[in-house]
């Protein structure tokens, strides 16, 4: 029987492809094909106004005119912990008028924690580009008292105060869902988990003091720890981020388990033909390499990241195999 494609041979001959047909369409036809499609819309699974939304509203407004030559706009699909997003793309037609725009763990983390997905996250999307790369954190607002400077400090006012102990996430089995789940598992101290329909409600709501904690992109939070709203006890990265200098790391803090970053990155519908994906990425990362939507980016603690459609294929196994054995060895699933 003929042996299946390896997934990375598939993108290295995808971009390979690309590269050939770019090189066989004469100069003058290709200028004529500037702008590969009409009309783009980049379908993202959290509501207006995250961390998220923002990539794609200034990449959006970037490549207006260049890969979409009439319109290019960002169309929010909020629920299922950003499943409706994948969902809505995995239908749509091929023709490089529709990319998705997620996080990576609704391709990399939920296959391996809801024992039903309606999508299959290394077949049913074709890579384009990474978008940025960022830390998540944990903070509190002012349902928790002063003294709780620390990771530890929550953990201890969590125990003394069952009743209040809470966190919220951008959705049940989502990475910051798995943040709040391993300091739960690392210290026994139970928490209870909120979910929201992506970060800005729950957010809302921590402020609020409806619930204690959040755990969501660092840059989420920013604005409000600046304002003496919120108070971000740790980061998830393996270092500091640039952007919270002061904040120490959750491996810092004693939670040596927990060290990772995500990203947010285009996906194209399976079948979408090479070229188009190329083209896609060329002009994603022409935008991400600008110095306005770098200085945008920054400020909301991500970094402006492009790769080619190969690079960021190689990173998402290597996200889906990672944590694969890390949902494994903690036993971790959705409903934790």
């Amino acid at each position: 029987p003929a042996m299946p494609c390896n997934p990375k041979r598939r993108e290295v001959l995808a971009v390979s492809s690309a590269a050939l047909v770019a090189s066989v369409i004469p100069a003058a036809a290709r200028a004529q094909a500037a702008g590969a499609v009409d009309n783009l819309r980049i379908v993202y699974g959290f509501p207006a106004g995250s961390a998220g939304d923002n990539v794609g509203r200034r990449v959006a407004e970037k490549i207006k005119g260049d890969y979409a030559r009439t319109s290019a706009v960002v169309e929010n699909k909020p629920g299922a912990g950003g499943r409706i997003a994948v969902d809505t793309v995995k239908p749509a037609a091929p023709d490089g008028q529709t990319l998705l725009l997620t996080p990576h763990s609704m391709l990399s983390v939920y296959p391996h924690i809801y024992t039903k997905l309606s999508y299959n996250a290394l077949e049913d999307v074709i890579p384009v580009s990474l978008g940025a790369s960022f830390s998540h954190g944990l903070a509190v607002g002012p349902k928790v008292p002063a003294e709780v400077k620390t990771v530890k400090d929550f953990v201890a006012w969590c125990k003394a105060n069952p009743k209040e102990a809470s966190y919220g996430s951008p959705g049940a089995g989502s990475t910051p869902h798995f943040m709040g789940a391993m300091i739960e598992k690392s210290t026994g101290v139970e928490i209870k988990h909120v979910p929201y329909r992506g970060s800005i409600p729950g957010v809302a709501d921590v402020l609020g003091g409806q619930i204690a904690a959040m755990c969501t992109p660092i840059g989420d939070f920013i604005q409000h720890a600046k304002a003496g709203k919120m108070r971000i006890l740790a980061s998830s990265g393996t270092t500091r981020t640039r952007f919270t200098p002061d904040v120490p790391t959750m491996t810092e803090s004693g939670f040596a388990n927990i060290a990772f970053e995500e990203w947010f990155a285009f996906f194209a519908p399976r079948g979408t033909p090479a070229a188009i994906v190329n083209q896609a990425s060329v002009a994603i990362n022409k935008a991400l390499g600008l110095a306005d939507v770098k200085e945008g980016f920054a400020a909301l603690g991500l970094e402006a990241t492009g790769s080619t459609p190969a690079e960021l294929g190689r990173m998402l196994k290597a996200e889906y195999d990672r944590w694969g054995l890390i949902v494994k060895a903690i036993g971790f699933t959705a409903e934790s």
